[in-house]
């Protein structure tokens, strides 16, 4: 498999949706193939919809950090764990 790609963002509410914007430049082109049937490009962005039974079972909304992969072979969105405050 080619390399492992692993980008870290913010989702985004656009028109009432839950939207990852992953840029091309950074991985997101990587991302692509394995997005077919949930994501398309907009520009400099790869742009994948969340779904809201995902997002509730991931514990994510707007403004929520995300972290999405290719491990497995697979597109993977997970919750980062930098929304989660850290205890000093």
């Amino acid at each position: 498999m080619a390399d492992t790609i692993s980008i870290e963002g913010p989702v985004e509410l656009v028109d009432g949706d839950l939207v990852l914007r992953i840029p091309l430049s950074v991985g997101g082109d990587k991302l692509v193939p394995l997005a077919h049937g949930i994501g398309h490009i907009e520009g400099d962005y790869l742009c994948v919809v969340i779904k809201p039974w995902l997002a509730e079972k991931l514990g994510i909304d707007a403004g929520s950090i995300v972290v999405v992969d290719n491990k497995n072979g697979k597109f993977t969105i997970s919750r980062s764990a930098s929304n989660d405050p850290t205890v000093h």
